[in-house]
């Protein structure tokens, strides 16, 4: 047995139904003969909604498949009235205990047969006055009780769902004829009033053309109520003036036209009105007209990028260009940009930033996870619970056609069966393509030619080729120690105490309390952990000023400047709590066969440590530390290298193991640019020279000795300098690299470019 969910249809116990097979959507499998069903009888139409237990009456009908035609016609017996407890939906099936419902029989068969016939009789008589009488006489004559009778009319009678629910309801028999009578009766009398009220006016045609013209006068003077009080406009007239007045495209105005007749067709009694409306309301909402260009002030736009971020150079200098050329051709126009880099360095914001000094709308849309195509191109209406897509949603949400639309986390797509929704970003960010894009759920092309799209990511290694190639990347450098010192000084402090209600004479963060919070509390290349640091002194500052405040006084203006806390070094940690302990420091003493490199995360540059080790054994290599496959096949090129270059040393391997270890083993490691620090490595551990805790490299090496260029260097160089080194080895096909690394950071390392790999070895081992 299965549960079977119907709306508005009128069901009695015994008594023959037939329906299509499309009306039990998705359970052809089960539709076999003498097999039982419960009818569960809905308040409401979730047809096109999420069904609740709530939306199921507490008395359904039991029934019998009896056949099943060639037509695909399903003959269907009921059987029993059920009472329906505990109801459950799970992915859309209903699952429920159900018990007989006996009927109070105080009612005769024969009085039943009676009442019937009378009944029959009347309808008899009734239906002999019109055309389709005698078809009607047939339909009649075939009913062979009260409650087969009714079922058969039931779509005729002006009954509620409510309404027929409670003829099924009633357990008594003779209070369920009843109600049957009275239907039928006042379906007669109704019908027979419309009947006579047509005859009137085929009689008159004059008012006829008066009634015509009354309605004319009616909408005229509707439509001066309308202006006069427009709380009170209908919907249709609502949209269509909203249709009117959109500036909607050909193919828009035409779908919107062709819906809002539809609209006034179903009426607000139809289970689609809510679907009409919405579209309608979707479509409307949106800006159709093209925007009038609004000269860019450059100086402006300069200022407004210097006073919202600090440091960010050379971002900021290809935002001015892109700014410069769409002020010559006094439309949108340049390139996609890319913002990649690592979290907490200002990429979300810095579209804000750009929204503000074009005085455009701003909105953002997080991609992270989406894996559905139609998050992007939205449902089409034909299915259930169909939506618009992201883009266009957050097209409504601007209320503008040029907004700037910031795309977070594009690296974070995923793709399944619904769909490749990187695929679907490319008609978006294709200038050659999106001014017809066509969402599905609208159906018609919406012109995006006029946003400026701002993508965000933390890597592109993940974003699809083709999605790649319609971008420009800009990298975002990681933060230096004096940049997070005066982007918190200008930003995140001022920010943090005016969302904690801490004014600015009630707290105080020393110079050198603040320094050490971005020494010795966050190694991140952004900020965020400094956010967090700051605020988390903030809340412990407010809980000083409440508690020192008055007592029974509220808020800022009961803490006296005498109570204004200053936070030093000395007392710093009373806030955060004890330093935090970071692996990102150089070795404090040097020993051989351990070597520091420099890797690149999403997160910044870090550094690890290249940690090796003979044991006695017969020559087995032992590596640890969850290194992928490329860190796997530098490890062998390393030592290869090394067994030519160190071939008398090498004989140790003969009868000692190697174990190869890089530290923080729970953390996955992979990248080609720890060539020469595993090279490096293993000629200290074979040749015994430590090399000093103030070096560090990066860089892949060839089978033949030459050292290969990295990415990332920026960052890595960043992570050295934090971590305390004083030198650092690069590829020489790198040093071009250099122009991007903070003057800051280049002042503290000495950079040694190299070229081969004996270079290194050369200067690190002597």
């Amino acid at each position: 047995m299965f549960i079977q969910p119907i709306y508005n249809i009128l069901l009695l116990p015994d008594v023959t139904y037939y329906f299509k097979k499309d009306f039990f959507a998705g359970r052809s499998d089960d539709l076999k003969s003498d097999t039982d069903i419960l009818f569960a009888l809905l308040k409401n139409d979730t047809e096109n909604g999420m069904l609740k237990p709530d939306d199921i009456y507490p008395v359904g009908l039991s029934a019998k498949i009896e056949n099943i035609s060639d037509e695909d016609v399903v003959q269907i017996r009921t059987v029993d009235r059920v009472k329906i407890t505990d109801p459950v939906i799970e992915d859309g099936e209903i699952l429920a205990s159900f018990s007989v419902l006996p009927s109070v029989e105080d009612m005769p068969e024969e009085e039943q047969e009676k009442t019937f016939a009378e009944l029959r009789s009347d309808l008899l008589k009734f239906v002999q006055g019109y055309q389709w009488g005698l078809w009607a006489r047939g339909f009649i004559l075939q009913r062979k009780n009260i409650f087969d009778l009714a079922s058969a009319l039931s779509e005729y009678l002006n009954l509620t769902p409510d309404d027929k629910y409670q003829i099924l309801a009633a357990d008594s028999i003779r209070e369920r004829c009843s109600l049957i009578i009275r239907a039928v009766r006042e379906f007669m009398e109704i019908a027979r009033v419309s009947s006579e009220a047509q005859e009137a006016q085929k009689g008159d045609q004059e008012q006829l053309y008066r009634e015509a013209a009354l309605k004319k006068q009616i909408d005229y003077l509707q439509k001066e109520l309308d202006e006069m009080h427009p709380e009170n406009i209908s919907d249709v007239r609502k949209f269509e003036k909203k249709i009117q007045e959109s500036g909607m495209n050909k193919e828009a105005r035409r779908e919107a036209d062709k819906v809002l007749n539809r609209m006034r067709q179903e009426g607000k009694e139809s289970h689609e009105y809510g679907l009409l409306y919405d579209y309608l309301d979707f479509v409307t909402s949106l800006s159709w007209k093209a925007p009038q260009f609004t000269p860019i002030d450059l100086k402006r736009a300069e200022e407004i990028l210097d006073e919202d971020h600090y440091g960010l150079k050379k971002v900021k200098e290809r935002i001015i260009q892109q700014l410069a050329v769409m002020a010559l051709n006094r439309k949108q126009y340049g390139s996609i940009l890319l913002f990649v880099g690592a979290p907490g360095t200002g990429k979300t914001s810095i579209g804000q930033s750009i929204a503000k000094a074009l005085g455009r709308e701003y909105v953002r849309i997080s991609l992270g996870g989406i894996r559905d195509e139609a998050e992007i191109r939205g449902h089409r209406r034909t299915y259930v619970g169909a939506m618009p897509g992201r883009i266009m949603e957050a097209m409504k949400r601007s209320g503008a056609s040029n907004p700037v639309m910031v795309l977070d986390e594009v690296d974070k797509l995923a793709k399944d069966y619904g769909g490749d929704p990187a695929s679907a970003l490319l008609e978006v960010l294709d200038p050659e393509q999106n001014n017809t894009f066509t969402d599905h759920y609208m159906n018609v092309p919406y012109d995006l030619s006029n946003v400026l799209f701002v993508c965000t990511a933390n890597t592109t290694d993940t974003i699809p080729e083709p999605l790649l190639n319609r971008m420009e990347v800009i990298s975002f450098p990681g933060y230096t120690a004096v940049e997070k010192y005066h982007i918190a000084r200008k930003h995140l402090i001022p920010k943090a105490m005016e969302v904690m209600g801490i004014r600015k004479n009630m707290l105080k963060i020393t110079d050198g309390a603040l320094r050490q919070i971005i020494d010795e509390y966050t190694m991140e290349s952004g900020v965020r952990d400094l956010k967090k640091c700051i605020e988390t002194i903030c809340r412990s500052a407010a809980v000083e000023l409440v508690k020192n405040a008055p007592s029974g006084d509220e808020g800022t203006d009961a803490v006296s400047a005498e109570n204004s806390i200053s936070v030093t070094k000395s007392s710093l940690t009373d806030y955060l709590g004890r330093k935090q302990i970071h692996s990102e420091r150089k070795l404090s003493s040097k020993t051989a066969g351990v070597v520091t490199g420099l890797a690149w995360t999403r997160a910044g540059g870090a550094i690890l440590f290249i940690e090796t080790k003979l044991t006695e054994g017969k020559g087995k290599l032992t590596i640890t530390g969850q290194l992928g496959d490329v860190m796997k096949e530098s490890v062998q090129i390393a030592l290869s290298l090394v067994k030519s270059l160190y071939p008398k040393e090498c004989k140790v391997f003969e009868n000692h193991d190697l174990h190869i270890h890089v530290p923080a083993g729970a953390v996955p490691k992979d990248g080609p640019s720890a060539g020469i620090t595993l090279t490096t490595a293993l000629a200290s551990l074979v040749t015994g020279k430590a090399v000093d805790t103030d070096i560090a490299m990066t860089g892949e090496v060839s089978l033949r000795g030459g050292v290969m260029p990295i990415g990332g260097l920026p960052e890595k160089l960043m992570a050295a300098q934090r971590a305390g080194i004083k030198k650092v080895f690069i590829p020489e096909d790198n040093v071009e690299d250099l122009e991007d690394v903070a003057e800051e950071v280049k002042e503290k390392l000495e950079i040694i470019p190299v070229k081969k790999v004996t270079d290194v070895l050369k200067k690190a081992l002597g």
